[in-house]
């Protein structure tokens, strides 16, 4: 028999569908004897995005992104039982620092979105993926999006 997940990542990228990769991790944890979970949103750092080659600090502008998502993020997770300290926002690329958190954290189950194969959506499948190739743990990947 396998054993309970204690430790839950649910890495998220604040779009509306976030919501639903949140409840399907709380109803894991309830039925693991509430198992901690944790939530992650990785801002993209700006020189990267950028190629890194901007004559200017983006000190500001990055500060600012991080404001906001942690807004959104608290938006989010209204009515959802997670404590601050549980609330993790960082800079980098998301399957890395999803992977570094899970092995810091002692996580064992790590939840992402996952998107269909058209579009945009092709792009943001790509995170989900890159977090379930070399994840040091269980991945659940939870279906969102249009059906068909």
């Amino acid at each position: 028999m396998s054993q309970a997940y204690q430790n839950i990542l649910v890495a998220i990228d604040l779009s509306d569908e976030s919501r639903l990769v949140l409840e399907r991790a709380q109803e894991v944890a309830q039925r693991n004897q509430q198992a901690k979970v944790h939530v992650l949103h990785t801002l993209e750092p700006l020189g990267f995005a950028y190629g890194g080659d901007i004559p200017m600090d983006l000190t500001s502008i990055q500060e600012q992104l991080d404001a906001h998502a942690r807004q959104r993020l608290s938006n989010l997770l209204e009515g959802i039982d997670i404590p601050t300290e549980r609330q993790h926002i960082l800079v980098g690329m998301p399957d890395t620092e999803a992977h570094r958190l899970a092995e810091e954290l002692n996580i064992d189950l790590i939840v992402v979105g996952s998107h269909g194969r058209h579009g945009l959506q092709l792009l943001l499948g790509s995170v989900s993926s890159g977090v379930l190739h070399g994840a040091p743990c269980d991945v659940l990947a939870v279906r969102v999006g249009k059906k068909g």
